[in-house]
Order: C-alpha cells, then structure tokens, then sequence
C-alpha cells in the first residue's frame, strides 16, 4: 500500500474520529459502562448475573480499546496523540483495564470500570474546558488559600482568647476555633448553634462572627470565583488557539505557498520575459 493510500484512509478515519456522531455513541457507551457500574453495586443482582456484567465489561473495553486505536491512526503522526494530556488519560483508564484482567483483580476492575466514567469529561469539549480552567486556577490559589490561612488563624486566636470560657466546646483550644470557624465559613447553622448560645452571654460577640462571615465567605470566596472565572476564559481561548493550529495544520498546501516555488516561479517569469526580448530585437533587426 503506497503513501497516499494510506493517508487517504488516515483522513477518512480522522473525519470519523472528530464527527459529532462517534462522540455522541462513545458517550453513551460511557453512560452505558456507568449504569452497569451502579447496578453492580446490588449483591444480589450482581451475583445472579455475574457473567453477564463481565461480558458487557468486557465488550465495553474492547469498544473503547477500538476508540483509542482509531484516534492514534487519525493522529498526524501516530505518536503526537500522546502529546494531549487528556490522551492520556483515557490511554492509561483502557490499557488499565487490559492489564488487570483477571479473577485476582476484581476490586481493581470495579474501581477502573467506575474510572471510565471520567472520560466523560474528556469526550464533552465543555467539562474538559471546566476541568483545565479548574487545573490552571491552582497556582493562583496559592496565594488565595495563604490569605484565608492567615484570616483563619487571626480569628481562631482571638476567639480563643475572647470565648474559651464560654463556649470551650466551640473555642476551647486553637484546634476547636479553627474547626468552628470552618462550620462558620460554610454557613452551615453558624448563627443558631454557635453564635446565639455566645451572643446570649456576650452581646457583643456578634461584631466578631459577622465580621468574620464577610471577609471569609464572601470576600475569599468571591476572590475563588474571579480567579476560577478568569481562568475559563483562558481555557476557551487556549482551546480556540489550538483548535485553529490545527486547522491550519490539516490544510492542503497551496500550489503558491512555498517560497521555492515561487522563486522558480519568478525565474521562469524572468526567463520568459528575456526570450521575449530577443525575439523582438531579431525582429526589429
């Protein structure tokens, strides 16, 4: 088989891998594997239809297994499908599931078949962009989470010292404050468990835990959100980047595009042009 039979069929299966029609039939395959892995979660179920569960298994790999063979054929060359992180991923959750095949590893496959749940998010182009905004927001949240870290241990502190006696099953020590104001930040019954029994004997305690409420919750949160917010759009448009590189990868060459050829181009146009010349000098002779 020459070159160009084989790139032929390579763009066949790369206009294959990329239509809307074999994503949507691999995601439900993906929501198929994942039903199965929740119905194999009742006993009895299970256990009267176990070889059934293995064969659809293993039906279901050798699916994905096809999957994964045709997207490093329609890859230009085969190896850069390896460069995508996301490839990857769903390389080592399939090829996982070949290695492990076998009686002694079924707690290892039941987790694997509930791992390929995940490569929905590699299939959907919009959980993957969520995901790698989410990837990109964890050097940025270093800075945040040093701030909250530092307002936690100001307020677990003076709470401390402020309601030890009063409330020690809340701020008894540094460890209770700082396990209290965590309930605190998540808003969950902050003001009728914890703050009210305090307020009842310090009236003025409500200056601490709402203040803490503003800069905590909606103040770092709102810094969690702009930084996350940010980093999507960031994620969008290194995708709309890449995906027009690729574009412009996959596009057959102009005859005009190559500097050489127009510079031979422009030698012959000059030859011509010489030839022409001659013939009308002999002419006028």
């Amino acid at each position: 088989m020459n070159r160009e039979a084989v790139a032929h069929i390579r763009k066949k299966i790369a206009r294959l891998v990329e239509h809307r029609a074999f994503l949507a039939t691999i995601m439900i395959f993906i929501v198929i594997n994942a039903l199965i892995v929740g119905l194999e979660t009742y006993p009895r179920l299970y256990q009267d239809y176990t070889s059934v569960f293995y064969a659809l298994d293993r039906v279901l790999l050798w699916i994905f297994t096809i999957e994964i063979i045709l997207r490093m054929i329609a890859a230009k060359p085969a190896l850069s499908f390896f460069k995508g992180t996301w490839n990857w991923f769903d390389f080592l959750i399939v090829f996982a599931g070949h290695v492990f095949a076998g009686a002694h590893f079924v707690t290892v496959l039941r987790i694997l078949r509930v791992l390929r749940v995940l490569r929905a998010i590699s299939v959907i182009p919009s959980l993957r962009r969520l995901v790698d905004a989410l990837l990109l927001t964890i050097p940025a949240l270093g800075n945040i989470l040093i701030l909250m870290g530092i307002i936690f241990y100001i307020y677990a502190v003076i709470g401390t010292m402020l309601y030890q006696d009063i409330a020690p099953e809340y701020f008894g020590n540094l460890q209770l404050s700082f396990l209290t104001l965590f309930q605190v930040v998540t808003l969950e019954s902050w003001a009728s468990n914890v703050m009210r029994p305090i307020f009842e004997q310090e009236p003025l305690s409500w200056i601490y835990f709402v203040s803490f409420v503003l800069v905590g919750t909606f103040v770092v949160f709102n810094l969690f959100i702009g930084v996350i917010v940010n980093n999507v759009e960031k994620a969008n448009e290194m995708e709309l980047a890449a995906n027009n590189d690729k574009k412009d990868d996959n596009k057959e060459p102009t005859p005009f595009t190559n500097e050489k050829q127009i510079d031979e181009l422009q030698r012959d146009v000059q030859e011509l042009k010489q030839l022409l010349l001659e013939e009308k000098e002999n002419r006028s002779r």
